[in-house]
């Protein structure tokens, strides 16, 4: 082919071309139309998955009415073989609390895809909220079977093996899963074991541990501080519930555990300022309104204290630190009926506090019924056999009901108690040279056989201030010889008793979910206690 016929094709070509442009612009080059036809057609989706993917979508924009309609089209389309459809709509039942049917769509799925891990772990999880422990371990081992080195099954299985109370293999459990990866649920579980077990050293050594590979959680630190004020150690506390607001300025339970701190030495203007902070995060938490409520009792404005009290007995109406400290107030301000009703109401809620019984006793003689307490005398000092204070209260009154021998015994008692706490480098903050002052001028009037007025110069009707101890009440004798009232006596705080710091580890998720979705016995503190928020 010569030049001339290669120009004439080229010709016929580029006319061809200004035609087919003339005729359709939007047609392509013969060139582009010829790759396009070598394009391979994109495969069709199956008719079990086609909706997966709205599916999904609806499900993590927690749009779940649509994702259920969705599902059910679904199901209906493919007579029940959809796995994810299943796997979805047991996830949402389960949100919603219907775990038993969700249980039986998990197994479903698992009818479909044997051996599926992610299947197994949630028929698990499903059989460990309905409390059939044992199963969902058995479960669980049959998932680690597939598949290797999977935190969140050991993780379970000693969770499991935690509420079977087989302590030693929930421990091995657990420690394993830390070992697959440093996960904080693992290190908050297995410090809960140790406590349930009464190790506070171990305890705290699981969260410092904890708080080495993850120094930023504000809720490990606060849990390490509340084990540290536990000990006594305040110190060590301070720091860790300082670094916890250092990186959580309103974490409301650093906050509260701080406040009470601050309380406890008095510095009640700063403690206000900390709780004003907690206050907008959680306006209806009733122990942030109970530590409130003692901060003004403490600078002795009961009227402020009542309000702030009985707001927190609305939100929490069978707390007994709240009603104890109500009956404080109460007797505080000489109104011995009411006080007599919230110490009772405590009683029924924690019966074998003593020191309850120590104040309904003061309530109760001033109301003129010294039979009962004399009974509410004899119950406090029976169950607190460790606080001085009791026993001079109940000597106090013994003396006033003209029964001197049994005055002297507790006396010789309350001498006893000292030694021992002093024996024990223990100290009880409310045994001040007024109290020491009291005994010796009871002693002497009860070898002299003087009258009762001689046990004081002049009546004191109010507190002086809020001590560490909880609250104990020093009766203080009265020209009238019947009156009596409570020298030093501080609140119930939050938070910090045994029971707290195993209700704030237990709050954290026992077991972590798989898919996108959201998952206080208190005994009697040197310090004042904490109330879990």
């Amino acid at each position: 082919m010569n030049k001339s016929e290669e120009a004439e094709m080229m010709n016929e070509l580029s006319q061809s071309m200004a035609i087919q442009a003339t005729l359709d612009p939007s047609a392509p080059p013969p060139s582009t139309t010829h790759s396009r036809r070598k394009m391979k057609k994109a495969p069709e989706i199956p008719l079990f998955e086609r909706r997966n993917w709205l599916i999904h979508l609806h499900y993590v924009k927690k749009d779940f009415e649509t994702c259920k309609e969705l599902i059910r089209e679904q199901l209906q389309e493919s007579h029940g073989m959809c796995e994810y459809a299943l796997y979805v709509h047991g996830l949402i039942l389960r949100m919603e609390g219907r775990i038993q049917e969700s249980l039986e769509l998990f197994q479903a799925c698992a009818t479909i895809t044997q051996h599926n891990v992610d299947n197994l772990k949630q028929i698990g999880r499903s059989l460990f909220l309905l409390g059939r422990h044992r199963a969902a371990v058995e479960v669980y081992n049959e998932a680690a079977k597939h598949t290797e080195r999977d935190w969140e099954i050991c993780h379970n299985q000693g969770v499991s093996m935690m509420y079977m109370k087989q302590y030693e293999k929930a421990k091995e459990y657990l420690r394993q899963a830390i070992q697959y990866s440093r996960h904080d649920l693992s290190f908050q579980m297995l410090a809960k074991i140790y406590l349930m077990e009464g190790d506070m050293d171990m305890a705290i050594d699981i969260f410092k541990r904890a708080v080495e590979c993850n120094p930023e959680n504000p809720d490990l630190l606060t849990s390490l501080g509340l084990l540290y004020l536990k000990v006594g150690q305040s110190q060590h506390a301070f720091e860790n519930l300082g670094n916890a607001l250092t990186y959580s300025p309103s974490h409301v339970k650093a906050i509260l555990a701080a406040g009470s701190m601050m309380q406890t030495h008095n510095d009640f203007e700063v403690a206000l300022t900390k709780y004003r902070v907690a206050a907008v995060a959680t306006p209806e938490s009733a122990p942030l309104w109970n530590n409130i409520a003692m901060c003004f009792f403490g600078r002795k404005k009961f009227v402020a204290a009542l309000s702030c009290l009985k707001r927190a007995n609305y939100i929490s109406p069978f707390d007994w630190k709240i009603l104890y400290n109500l009956g404080l107030v109460h007797l505080t301000m000489q109104q011995y009926a009411s006080a007599f009703h919230f110490l009772s109401s405590a009683i029924s809620y924690n019966p074998k506090l003593g020191q309850i019984y120590s104040l309904l006793a003061i309530a109760l003689n001033n109301l003129e019924d010294a039979d009962n307490a004399q009974k509410a005398y004899e119950q406090a000092v029976t169950l607190d056999q460790k606080d001085p204070l009791v026993c001079v209260n109940f000597a106090v009154f013994l003396y006033q009901q003209e029964d001197k021998k049994e005055a002297m015994k507790q006396l010789a008692e309350f001498q006893n108690r000292i030694q021992l706490l002093k024996g024990s480098d223990e100290t009880s903050p409310n045994v001040t040279p007024e109290v020491m002052q009291l005994c010796g001028k009871l002693e002497a009037a009860i070898q002299v056989g003087d009258t009762p007025h001689m046990l004081s110069e002049k009546p004191t009707t109010e507190t002086t201030k809020v001590s560490k101890k909880n609250s104990h009440a020093v009766p203080q004798g009265s020209t009238t010889g019947g009156q009596l009232a409570p020298i030093s006596t501080g609140g119930q705080l939050t938070p910090k008793s045994d029971q707290d710091i195993e209700q704030s580890l237990a709050s954290a998720p026992e077991a972590p979910s798989h898919s996108p979705r959201r998952h206080k016995s208190s005994k009697k503190q040197k310090t004042p206690e904490v109330v879990d928020f």
